[in-house]
């Protein structure tokens, strides 16, 4: 098992805490398996900094695509996305 923290802006914080937010899209920039531990800290973007509070949530699969339209194309191209399932 491994510990992989990334940061997650407010307002996605609070539906992962809350547990309507399930499916985390990233970048494939970084190894991350099933059994891992995600660490989501909240990051305020207009601040540029965290916040302090900070989620723990078990990686329960991963899949990886290469559509989406958050990043930019050349970065999907090198690297491809993944969707992290949380428990």
């Amino acid at each position: 098992m491994k510990i992989v923290e990334k940061k997650i802006w407010p307002k996605f914080f609070k539906l992962v805490q809350s547990r309507k937010k399930n499916v985390e899209t990233r970048l494939a920039d970084f190894k991350i398996s099933p059994g891992d531990v995600l660490v989501l800290r909240e990051w305020d973007p207009k601040k540029k900094r965290y916040t302090g509070r900070s989620l723990r949530r078990t990686v329960r699969g991963v899949n990886r695509t290469y559509a989406h339209v958050i990043y930019p194309p050349a970065k999907i191209k090198k690297y491809g996305l993944m969707t992290i399932e949380l428990k």
